[in-house]
This record gives C-alpha cells, structure tokens and sequence, in this order.
C-alpha cells in the first residue's frame, strides 16, 4: 500500500468526534477516583474537550489545539509543579484505557500500540515536568506527532512523510 493511502492514527480512531467521547469518559472517571479527583478537582469545564483536541493532533488530526487553544510547551506547563508520582500516572494511564475499552475504541494490535505508546510516553514526560524547577521544553518546541512506528519516534515531520 502506498503510504499516502495509510490512514492516520486520527483517522483509524475514528476522528475528533472519538477523541472528544474518550476524554468526555475517561474525565468523568478522573472525578469519581480517589487518587486523581484532588489533581483535577479545580479542571474546567472544557478540559476534556482540550486534551481531545491536543491527543487527536498529537495523532496527525487537525490541528485545532495548537491554532486555538495553546502549544506543546503550554501543555507541559500545566503540568508544572503538580508533583505527580507514578501512582498517579498509572491510575491515569489504567483509567484512559478503561475509557477507550468502553468506548470501542479500536483493539488491533497494531493501531493500540500505536495508541499505548504515546500515552506511556506522555504520562512519563508529564510527571518528570511536574516535579522539576525548571521546563526543559523550549517555549517554539514542535507538536508531538505520532505515528505506526515510524523511525524517529514522535516527532516526525509530517511534511516529509
């Protein structure tokens, strides 16, 4: 198959429409957790609609986060000193695929790779920026870009590819 005719992750998903529902669920779990509920207790009322937004870009899908609603470095910055442990990560990580079980998320191997990969990598940089004194992401730092495993990881051009 050529590669243009590969869908993205975005798409295989299902679109915006999927990522706005797995947030929507996987929120409204946060809230009902005893370890998570005091971390996001004080979320407003569009957070979930904003991580759809910046994981449906981070999965080659439009780029309305990044046009309308803040960059890489302002997502890390929200994690700024919120001193999350791995415990926290773990529940985070368990409770979104949870969500994206409930949700009928797509299960092939291949696309929930893809998926866990990039929630694994996430969570772990959001906890090492949440416990240090200083971002170590400069403030133009590029989207992540997510792919089916291609070389260089999450940051791969999407102009060259």
């Amino acid at each position: 198959m050529e590669k243009s005719n590969i869908p993205t992750l975005y798409q295989w998903a299902g679109g915006m429409e999927t990522f706005e529902k797995l947030t929507a669920v996987f929120y409204d779990k946060v809230l009902k957790d005893d370890l998570l509920q005091p971390v996001f207790k004080n979320m407003s009322a569009n957070h979930p609609q904003h991580v759809a937004h910046f994981i449906a870009e981070v999965f080659k899908g439009p780029e309305i986060y990044s046009n309308t609603e803040g960059s890489h470095h302002q997502m890390i910055q929200k994690h700024f000193l919120k001193h999350l442990t791995e415990a926290h990560r773990q529940r985070w990580v368990s409770l979104l695929l949870d969500s994206a079980n409930e949700i009928s998320l797509p299960d092939d191997p291949e696309f929930r790779s893809a998926f866990v990969a990039y929630i694994e990598w996430g969570t772990r940089i959001a906890v090492i920026n949440s416990n240090v004194t200083e971002i170590g992401v400069e403030i133009d730092a590029p989207m992540p870009k997510w792919g089916w495993g291609e070389p260089g990881g999450p940051y791969i051009d999407d102009k060259k590819t």
